[in-house]
């Protein structure tokens, strides 16, 4: 069952089963928003957005036209996006698309720059700021965010040279991390 809040303002027919959608969220008409999504307080989801099924959006994120979120995504509180590298006052601009794929996980106070892909699988640490594609099974923290490790399917962080905490060495199958 859906769960509108009644101190939410939901213009969108688009919202799926099992989601629920907290006080003072704005979602405007032409939003899409899959099953079984949470959608915390202060948040704001534009008109040309996709966003999958099972996927936490946390307090105080704004999505913006052309952002699509995968399914399985974990936005933390304060992620901020964009969709404008050059923004002016009152003058038209370029809408530049973001894509978080899927299972990928963004930490909170993370800032991504428009035009970007978050590979799936990926994590984007707390405060970074992402400027380029982020690849599949990667973790980036930082500011610029550089690479600074590998995550597996399960969510396990690993060093840089594929290693976990406790000492087991891993190896790169088509980009994935295993064991």
């Amino acid at each position: 069952m859906t769960f509108i809040h009644r101190l939410a303002d939901v213009q969108s027919d688009k919202i799926g089963e099992g989601t629920r959608i907290w006080q003072y969220v704005v979602v405007l008409k032409d939003a899409k928003i899959g099953d079984n999504c949470n959608i915390c307080a202060h948040s704001f989801i534009e008109n040309d957005v996709i966003i999958g099924d099972n996927v936490t959006v946390k307090c105080g994120v704004y999505i913006w036209d052309g952002i699509t979120i995968e399914n399985n995504v974990q936005l933390g509180p304060n992620v901020t996006f964009t969709n404008d590298k050059y923004p002016r006052a009152k003058q038209a601009f370029e809408l530049k698309r973001t894509v978080v794929r899927e299972n990928a996980s963004i930490g909170a106070g993370a800032i991504l720059l428009c035009g970007i892909e978050i590979g799936e699988n990926a994590m984007v640490g707390a405060g970074a700021v992402v400027t380029k594609d982020v690849p599949p099974f990667t973790l980036w923290v930082g500011n610029p965010a550089k690479q600074v490790g590998y995550v597996t399917k399960e969510g396990k962080t690993l060093s840089q040279n594929l290693i976990d905490k406790k000492g087991n060495q891993y190896k790169l199958v088509k980009g994935e991390p295993i064991l």
